[in-house]
């Protein structure tokens, strides 16, 4: 018999990758450099050069089960071990190898982080605009996610309906700083606010409650903005992370979980990951790509062009009119539609092959996600259809 649960969710399919495949349709009619695609979010600036060096070095190796065999469950352990080092200088928490799992990105790292904490019955918190495969991840326990509504005049924690939404069933907070889709970047304030919080309500209920940090986003931020290491903040901390973005990598699927060594069962949740592997098939990424990754663990791809992107998308659509918290950090802008209905608006932007992506999965009805990590010239052609657009709702 097929399965029911996954036969529905055809039914549901994921509206980015609907309009990315829609824009390149449309691309192979009119020329991609007229379509304005601002669907999906793949990492557009090169891969640093000193990966690709060694990713040539170690395919040209004659060590073969080095290179290309199993690594042990957990990852190999010299990669390992310079995840938790890189770790270590840059936020001052002694990471060993013993707190990091390496993944097949940060979907897998999530996949592996949920499960260790999280069992059917249990409730998940998380806070709109967030990641629709939050849902899929989280229900798939058996468990449930409940979405706490969005600040949208600041994109912070909505504490106030985040306080009153928390029960004794809470067993995981899901965070996502800097955040797809807002762009934004949870202030100091804001984590040391949710880590109180968290703190008190452990002793109110006598259990530990978890929060999982998705950071694929991490190195990416604006204006010196500062983005707080969650796990500086908070004991039960464990961090996902994937290199798609930092390194512009998301084709080799390759991340961590890092579990905050100062929590005493840190040790525990990374040996129960290489058990949840072998319940879920995210085992063993690939051995290739955990060593070249190992050895540019500090580097990072030229990202400004991202800045680049942001400040002229920022400036051009509030000039226009749109109403639009500034990024701090990613690839991605938040402005509210000209209409209530943004699916209706980003159909109607369609119009002038503007591919947008209403923001209603994203817990955020009324307000769309532009993805900008493409040539820096279309984002400043783009305005010209933006301009077009906004002259239909006058």
């Amino acid at each position: 018999m097929i399965a029911e649960e996954f036969k529905q969710m055809l039914g549901q399919k994921s509206v980015i990758r609907e309009l990315s495949e829609y824009a390149a349709e449309r691309a192979k009619q009119i020329g991609y450099e007229n379509v304005f695609d601002y669907s999906l979010g793949n990492p557009s600036v090169p891969v640093p050069q000193a990966f690709t060096d060694k990713l040539e070095e170690l395919a040209a190796s004659r060590d073969t089960m080095a290179v290309h065999g199993y690594s042990p469950s957990l990852g190999i352990t010299s990669v390992r071990e310079k995840v938790a080092a890189s770790l270590s200088r840059r936020f001052g928490l002694n990471y060993k190898k013993e707190h990091i799992f390496m993944t097949s990105g940060a979907a897998g790292a999530l996949a592996h982080a949920l499960r260790a904490v999280v069992t059917a019955g249990d409730e998940v918190i998380t806070f709109a605009p967030f990641f629709p495969e939050y849902t899929p991840y989280v229900h798939g326990l058996g468990a449930q996610l409940k979405v706490v509504p969005p600040n949208t005049e600041t994109l912070q924690i909505n504490f106030e309906a985040f306080e009153a939404m928390f029960s004794p069933r809470v067993q995981a907070v899901l965070v996502n700083t800097p955040n797809n889709p807002s762009g934004a970047v949870y202030s100091s304030e804001t984590v040391k606010r949710l880590a109180d919080f968290l703190v008190r309500k452990e002793q109110e209920y006598g259990h530990d409650i978890y929060i999982i940090s998705d950071e694929p986003y991490r190195e990416i931020v604006y204006d010196h903005v500062e983005a707080p290491y969650i796990a500086k903040y908070y004991t039960h901390t464990i961090t996902c992370y994937s290199f798609s973005k930092s390194l512009s990598l998301p084709g080799e699927r390759i991340g961590y979980v890092a579990a905050n060594p100062n929590n005493p069962d840190a040790a525990l949740i990374i040996s129960m990951c290489g058990q949840i592997s072998r319940g879920i098939g995210h085992n063993c990424p690939p051995s290739i790509i955990q060593l070249a990754v190992a050895e540019v663990i500090d580097m990072t791809a030229d990202l400004s062009v991202y800045e680049t992107n942001m400040n002229i998308l920022y400036d051009g659509l509030t000039r226009l009119g749109f109403s639009c918290v500034r990024p701090g950090g990613t690839f991605y802008i938040f402005p509210k539609a000209l209409e209530e209905d943004a699916v209706a608006f980003c159909r109607h932007a369609l119009k002038y092959d503007l591919i947008l992506v209403p923001a209603d999965s994203f817990g955020c009805p009324g307000y769309f996600r532009m993805a900008y990590c493409i040539p820096t010239e279309k984002v400043e052609r783009s305005l010209t259809a933006f301009e077009k657009l906004v002259k239909d709702y006058r």
